[in-house]
């Protein structure tokens, strides 16, 4: 429900129109969106600043049609991550309007044109940037400008300083490494601006999956570290949003 929404029963009530345990009824059933399958969240941007998202995995074609369906019916807006390509495609055909990242395995909207600082989205090798990118593409669907910055891990640091002071141009940084984790604690040894480190499953078996780098991280002598989960560059994306909000509001 909108602030829009929520003022016309206040008014009702207050002029007679609407019986109090009536606005009561009204309001307990506002906010979702009843679809028998799942229930659409559709109060969460007024809640928090920022829209449901669809989390493809688990879902069926079919409900994923429906949900995508209800979302661009309801907001002309929607966002989808961790979709393969194959699935995918159908939802492009039944709505061109929208635009897929593949490395990122994001669908989405188009973004608004930014008007905000930008973001640094930093990956420290080729293999972590399908999680970097994924935060790339979440960060511009909710209005930021997005300065991608791959491949500058520490087995090669002198990579890292040639990018420097694009980094220092940055708002905040997204920073994606797997192996030991190393990278996140040198850049944040290097700006001024917060960082926000994401930890990959990249890695030998030693690595553990990304838990290597998820306890390098948050073990950095560093100051100005968040770390988010493993893979999870959807979450640094809306941490970050949530640091430095992005133009207009997106959801």
């Amino acid at each position: 429900m909108t602030t829009d929404e929520l003022k016309v029963i206040l008014d009702e009530i207050a002029a007679g129109r609407t019986a109090p345990a009536e606005a009561m009824e009204r309001l307990a059933s506002s906010g979702i969106d009843d679809l028998g399958f799942a229930r659409l969240d559709t109060d969460r941007t007024r809640r928090t600043g920022m829209a449901e998202v669809i989390f493809a995995p688990g879902k069926t074609e079919e409900q994923l049609a429906a949900i995508v369906a209800r979302c661009l019916e309801r907001s002309d807006t929607v966002l989808v991550t961790r979709l393969p390509a194959e699935r995918a495609a159908p939802l492009l055909e039944h709505h061109p309007q929208l635009i897929y990242n593949l490395a990122g395995r994001v669908l989405s909207t188009p973004p608004p044109p930014p008007s905000c600082p930008p973001v640094a989205v930093v990956s420290a090798g080729t293999s972590d940037q399908g999680v970097a990118e994924e935060a790339a593409a979440v960060l511009e669907h909710l209005g930021h400008p997005v300065d991608r910055v791959p491949d500058v891990g520490v087995a090669g640091i002198h990579r890292l300083f040639s990018v420097l002071e694009r980094l220092r141009k940055a708002h905040v940084l997204v920073v994606a490494a797997g192996m030991e984790g190393a990278l996140p604690s040198v850049v944040a040894g290097l700006v001024d601006r917060p960082v926000v480190a994401v930890p990959t499953s990249v890695g030998y078996g030693a690595s553990f999956g990304g838990v290597a780098a998820l306890l390098g991280m948050l073990n950095s002598c560093a100051a100005g570290i968040g770390v988010v989960n493993i893979d999870n560059g959807f979450g640094a994306a809306t941490l970050v949003h949530r640091i430095a909000p992005g133009d207009g509001e997106r959801s």
